[in-house]
């Protein structure tokens, strides 16, 4: 890539970033370059592994959608009943995510469940 479709990149990144409130997610250091192995409980049958850093970069997109859809769902129009509801959801998913925070290197990029911690 030229030096200038860097620089143009770059800049709509930072642009997509803060207009969309995302900010760039660290994994914690202990797992950077890691594997993630899942080993079948059934004899014969191959393990499959992935890049930690793969498997981080999807939960964190999940994170960034249900944000998104959470957004979208406080500023629709739909009626207030309607509205908790489907936050009731969403805040049910992040509660079943939060599993996944021993991922992150920061505490505010966790998911936070309805007891309002992991």
């Amino acid at each position: 890539m030229a030096p200038i479709d860097n620089e143009l990149e770059a800049t709509i990144r930072r642009i997509i970033r803060e207009e969309t409130g995302l900010t760039p997610v660290a994994p914690a250091e202990k797992w950077r370059g890691g594997q993630l192995v899942l080993r079948p409980g059934r004899p014969g049958v191959q393990e499959k592994a992935m890049p930690i850093d793969s498997f981080f970069n999807k939960v964190v997109m999940l994170r960034n959608r249900l944000r998104t859809l959470e957004q979208q769902v406080n500023a629709s129009e739909m009626p207030d009943d309607q509205k908790l509801k489907l936050q009731g959801y969403i805040t049910a998913c992040y509660g079943s995510l939060t599993s996944f925070n021993v991922l992150f290197a920061n505490d505010d990029d966790k998911f936070v469940g309805s007891g309002g911690g992991d």
